[in-house]
């Protein structure tokens, strides 16, 4: 066993302090273009800047939820949000059977954000519910989470949904406005369908895509088709700050809404951006998709949400098209829903420019103005559709998966990492600033190659910061210095998940959630296994076996991983089974994650705007606001 000698950074000990509060439009920062006023960046005539507060995100419950972890034990786990202030504790309560409900802490717990309930009467329900403690006094309680009774020893809670088509992808948001995180699903039919459910599952609304969605070819099908390839189409996020999450979809004629209106065009090529009511699934405002390319054909999607202008969410929207047998139009666009129509604030369109892009889109402040960037795999645009940034001067070309993170914690800003499919300059891998684009270090082999694969994470804490790697070994991105001699030594760089507990992350492929030892290495399939999906009956999207979604939906910071059932009828939630010490906010108040917990594409894990790993220090509070209660 190879033995490696450690140099551990002293770890900052904040776990058990909560997070500071944010007073509302305190920190304020200089925005760029105002939303829907911006003119198109191919115009070449940006808007004036102006100063914008805080981001405006979702007034999330405590999301309370319970899971046997044990024959005798229920672990508990709820949500320390985005701006609970600074000593805020937590009382949890439980209900048996119906009866009163019973306070099982002695003491306010004001360290991390759950609790192993080992006094329960499992044979009934349980019922838990947290109310805050502030200055001394209880606050009003959380949304109630029931345990039935004789539930099953699993990490998992189950969904029920109407029995329906093969789920490609999930999406969550607060549909209906009580805090919780409700559930957008596809469903791979033909005509495909979209199907939105409570929290609970009931069935809110039913959405068919027409006839122009049955031709499902992954490069080129119909002009509503969605989630095919790295294509989706569809995302939810509250785009009027009003709330309550709306849902956006590419249409074209013939789909019908989930209120049952049908809507139709003189033909099957144009397409429009529809903004859908959550609650209903009706048409709150439909807008053109620009027709530069329409000669070749439909344009498939690609969409995301992000703060363009600091303050207030936006639409992005990647869009694709072939041209003959040959290359592919590249056109993005921003949109801007005000409650009753949805107008386009810019659009960009690549032409002859050498931007390469990939299988992935991240939206995030990459230079730290309180202004979110769109990020391809070799380039960036400004909030307002200007070129921020390309790569390809640096020899980057076309790869499937890309990353942007604080993998440096001693670093100013964030980071990317990258790889690379069939350079022939030999480039595999490459590390650079997010901010302006300049490399740190580039890996390159002899001969082509298709790179698949890549991720990033803290899986080692001997060496400070994250490590990156695809199939050449793991490096340390910091140092770029192999953690492990052996690069035949490494485990699959598919999804990480932050499960259980500690500061170094998980690793999620192909149903299995893994354990990467820095003392004792070994490739995937020989790693400790944490969970096998499987096993609870769920099932794998594609040959990789993904799951629909991974993200924090519910309990404490740690990550949830979405799967359906064979029948199809059933989402099952993995939510994790193992205590921790460490208090953190739940990583959906925290704005680079949440945008990219509504992009699809190739499924990729979510990245945080602060360093999380081994030796971390106490993350600042996001610069937000809550959006009104939409219930």
């Amino acid at each position: 066993m190879h033995q490696q000698q450690k140099h551990r950074r002293s770890r900052v000990r904040w776990a058990v302090g909560a997070i500071a509060a944010v007073v509302a439009g305190a920190a304020a920062v200089i925005a760029g273009p105002p939303g829907a006023d911006a003119t198109s960046a191919t115009e070449g005539q940006p808007a004036a800047a102006v100063v914008a507060a805080a981001r405006t995100m979702e007034n999330l419950d405590r999301a309370v939820v319970a899971v046997r972890s044990s024959d005798t034990d229920v672990l508990v786990t709820w949500r320390l949000l985005g701006l609970d202030p600074d000593g805020i504790g937590f009382n949890l309560y439980r209900s048996t059977g119906g009866a009163a409900s019973t306070k099982l802490n002695a003491e306010v717990l004001t360290g991390a954000t759950n609790f192993v309930d080992s006094t329960a009467d499992l044979t009934k329900t349980n019922s838990y519910r947290v109310r805050p403690v502030k200055d001394g006094r209880e606050q009003a309680s959380s949304k109630i989470f029931t345990l039935s009774a004789d539930h099953a020893k699993e990490p998992v809670v189950r969904i029920p949904l109407q029995k329906g088509g093969p789920i490609k992808f999930t999406w969550v948001g607060d549909l209906d406005g009580d805090g919780l995180y409700d559930y957008v699903v596809d469903r791979q039919t033909s005509p495909q369908q979209i199907e939105a459910y409570r929290s609970d599952g009931t069935l809110l609304w039913r959405m068919d895509m027409g006839h122009n969605s049955t031709d499902q070819n992954n490069i080129e099908g119909g002009s509503s088709t969605i989630d095919v390839g790295h294509w989706d189409g569809v995302t939810v996020q509250d785009l009027d700050s009003d709330g309550r999450a709306e849902v956006a979809v590419r249409i074209a004629d013939g789909v019908t809404f989930g209120d049952g209106e049908t809507f139709s065009y003189g033909d099957d090529s144009h397409q429009f951006i529809a903004i859908l009511d959550g609650r209903t699934g009706a048409a709150r405002a439909t807008a053109p998709v620009p027709d530069d390319y329409l000669t070749d054909g439909p344009m498939y999607a690609r969409f995301g949400v992000g703060y363009l202008d600091g303050s207030t969410p936006s639409l992005v929207a990647y869009m694709k098209n072939r041209v003959g047998n040959g290359g592919f139009n590249l056109m993005m666009t921003a949109w801007k829903f005000d409650g009753s129509a949805v107008k386009r604030q810019w659009k960009w369109l690549r032409g002859n420019q050498d931007a390469p892009d990939g299988h992935n889109t991240r939206i995030v402040d990459v230079d730290g103005d309180g202004k979110d960037e769109i990020a391809e795999i070799g380039f960036v645009l400004n909030g307002d559709g200007t070129l921020r940034y390309s790569l390809a001067p640096e020899g980057v070309i076309h790869g499937d998966r890309f990353y942007l993170a604080k993998m440096d914690p001693d670093r100013p800003g964030l980071q990317g990492y990258g790889i690379q499919q069939d350079n022939p300059n030999g480039l595999r891998e490459y590390y650079y600033d997010a901010a302006d684009g300049s490399m740190i270090w580039q890996h390159e082999a002899e001969g082509v190659a298709d790179v698949g694969r890549g991720l990033v994470g803290d899986i080692d804490p001997g060496h400070p910061g994250m490590e990156a790697w695809s199939f050449s070994g793991v490096y340390n991105a910091p140092t770029d210095k192999l953690t492990e001699p052996d690069t035949s030594l490494s485990p699959w760089p598919a999804l990480g998940l932050w499960w259980d507990g500690d500061l170094t992350m998980e690793l999620l492929n192909n149903q299995k959630l893994e354990k990467w030892n820095p003392e004792a290495p070994a490739p995937s399939n020989g790693l400790p296994r944490v969970l096998t999906t499987s096993k609870f009956g769920a099932v794998g999207v594609g040959s990789a076996g993904n799951p629909t979604m991974v993200g924090d939906i519910m309990g404490d910071w740690r990550e949830e991983a979405v799967y359906s059932n064979a029948d199809n009828d059933e989402l099952i939630v993995f939510t994790t089974d193992r205590s921790t010490k460490t208090r953190l906010y739940t990583l959906a108040h925290n704005p680079a994650y949440r945008n990219d917990m509504t992009v699809k594409g190739y499924m990729q894990s979510h990245e945080v705007d602060y360093f999380l790993g081994d030796g971390m220090s106490e993350p600042p509070p996001p610069s937000i606001v809550y959006a009104p209660s939409g219930s």
